[in-house]
């Protein structure tokens, strides 16, 4: 693969990303060290569930930031796929929810939804724009970095042929993971009505990002549809990403127990198999990913070629990964 500068676009959306992480930064750092900034209740902090809580999503961010970082840098395209695509597939998948329902909770319920708890108002809007921030910045740059660096995923049909000894088991897992994965989002649909505006609104999304996430991992495992492999494969992306990492979130939470523990039984179940069913998707698209990575870059405009016998011939743009 020739290596290419980042472009502006991609500069840009970095850029955006990490300015959007350095508040939350400084403010995990100032909980960390014994701050209270934004808490009502100093003794909150000094919790031991609450600094090892507040040191993990501290380590989330920093990832994120140096994530954004090697967007920017040439060296960014010589790391390991693997060591790229693990931490975007959770931390886009959870980012995305944010994004989504926060504006959508302002918007219906106004600012004072924030009000109330041992947190201050401003530090939950403080924290939410900054996701959003952080998502839309993150999100765009990975974009366009994938775009270089795999540019078959953006120009092949999903229906393309390729390949592939593990099909048997990816059409499987695919299809055990849409019962799991509706039932799961179907549970969360039903909390929407009578719950809080903010849970109200995430649940509502994280259920159908759940269930259309499934579906679309069954039609990419399936090669259905005529239009481009990176439509379905976003939807399945964010679906299988937003149910390991809110599932993962939330059993670590469960775990620790401390202040911010608030499911337990029914809950706790829908988190868990949210968790493993994320987990399952994950990995089919991982194989899907790692044997479509031979396929080469088909261009979808084909110009007549004319031999010498006078008869047609179409031959396929062919810029393959270098």
């Amino acid at each position: 693969m020739t290596e290419r500068r980042a472009g502006i676009g991609r500069l840009t959306a970095a850029i955006v990303a990490i300015a959007a992480m350095l508040p939350y930064l400084t403010l995990k750092v100032l909980w960390l060290t014994g701050g209270s900034a934004g808490v009502t209740d100093p003794a909150l902090m000094s919790d031991p569930a609450m600094v090892g809580l507040n040191a993990m999503t501290f380590g989330m961010d920093a990832v994120g930031l140096l994530l954004a970082l090697a967007f920017t840098m040439r060296w960014g395209l010589r790391l390991p796929a693997w060591l790229v695509l693990l931490p975007l597939w959770v931390g886009t998948g959870l980012l995305s929810v944010v994004a989504v329902s926060a504006p959508i909770v302002v918007a219906v319920a106004g600012l004072e939804v924030f009000g109330g708890g041992v947190i201050e108002p401003w530090v939950y809007l403080m924290v939410y724009g900054g996701f959003i921030g952080q998502g839309i910045g993150l999100m765009t740059a990975f974009a366009l970095y994938s775009r270089d660096r795999w540019p078959a995923v953006f120009t092949t049909p999903a229906g393309l042929a390729f390949p592939s000894p593990t099909r048997s088991f990816q059409r499987v897992v695919a299809w055990g993971a849409l019962p799991v994965a509706t039932a799961v989002g179907g549970v969360r649909l039903s909390r929407v009505f009578g719950a809080e505006a903010v849970s109200g609104v995430q649940e509502g999304f994280r259920g159908l990002l759940a269930i259309a996430g499934a579906a679309a991992l069954v039609a990419l495992v399936g090669r259905l549809g005529r239009g481009p492999f990176w439509r379905p494969l976003v939807v399945a992306w964010l679906g299988s990403g937003s149910l390991f990492g809110w599932g993962l979130y939330a059993s670590v939470v469960m775990s620790v127990g401390g202040p911010l523990t608030t499911g337990a039984g029914t809950a706790g179940l829908v988190e868990l198999f949210g968790m493993l069913t994320g987990l399952v998707m994950g990995m089919c698209g991982a194989f899907l990913l790692t044997e479509r990575s031979g396929v080469r870059d088909v261009q979808p405009v084909q110009e007549p070629l004319e031999g010498d016998d006078r008869e047609r011939d179409r031959r396929a743009a062919d810029h393959g990964h270098r």
